[in-house]
């Protein structure tokens, strides 16, 4: 798609996040993590504003660009002209995680069916994997409303997250926060694989072995180790260096 660049309509900053959260969107295609054009990846821009970048609704996530990407308000509404429409019904979880939540700059929304699945289970996520038990230090479960777009359903699942950067949303998918959008992207690399190991560990039929509880209690600091301090910064442009062997237009 020939696409118009905005780079000079924007500030560095702006331009900056503007790539990232088209890299996001991009590596989530590369890992089968989306669901067609169904699902989010939101931003929030610097400033006192509460605004945001969003998908072009109808776009594939490896046809996200830089430029594609809209400019929006709390209300999903566009605050730069572009060509492509939006879905304010796909933004509601979104905003309201962004206008709760000061720490969470980027918000991840997944329907893949390892995460539906275990989202389907009574007991949700298990202690069962390494990678489960980074996610279980600080995840949430919100109960299964139907389709999110309704404005009421905000405060109930902002009481259920609180403070947790992992929300398992019943029968629905996966969600992850962060500070930045490499945080939430490792997040997500982590929720989604251990979900995956989950069904693939259930499938086997034999009994599960599940970690001591005592190993979650100081698993915060585990993952600092494992990243020395950097968080999702620390894999984020091994991950650009990747898609940019790929294909490098999401930069435009």
């Amino acid at each position: 798609m020939n696409i118009p660049s905005v780079q000079h309509l924007v500030s560095p900053e702006e331009w900056q996040l503007r790539v990232d959260l088209a890299a996001c969107y991009r590596l989530v295609a590369l890992y089968g993590w989306s669901d067609l054009v169904f699902t989010h990846i939101s931003a929030r821009l610097p400033g006192p504003g509460h605004h945001f970048l969003i998908n072009p609704y109808g776009l594939m996530f490896d046809e996200i660009t830089a430029s594609s990407l809209i400019k929006v308000d709390l209300g999903c509404n566009k605050l730069m002209d572009s060509p492509f429409p939006v879905n304010p019904a796909g933004f509601v979880i979104h905003s309201a995680v962004h206008e709760a939540r000061a720490d969470a700059q980027c918000v991840i929304h997944t329907h893949t069916r390892a995460g539906v699945a275990v989202a389907a289970q009574k007991n949700g996520l298990l202690p069962i994997s390494q990678q489960s038990t980074f996610v279980l230090g600080s995840l949430a479960y919100h109960v299964y409303e139907g389709v999110a777009f309704r404005e009421d359903e905000k405060p109930r699942l902002l009481a259920d997250m609180g403070e947790a950067n992992f929300l398992m949303l019943r029968n629905h998918g996966l969600l992850t926060c962060g500070p930045t959008i490499a945080d939430a992207f490792l997040s997500m690399y982590v929720f989604e694989s251990a979900c995956q190991i989950q069904i693939s560990a259930q499938s086997g039929g034999a009994e599960l072995t599940e970690v001591d509880p005592q190993i979650l209690q100081g698993i915060a600091h585990a993952m600092k180790v494992q990243t020395g301090g950097m968080g999702g910064q620390f894999a984020w442009p091994a991950l650009l260096r990747k898609l940019d062997r790929i294909d490098p237009g999401y930069r435009s």
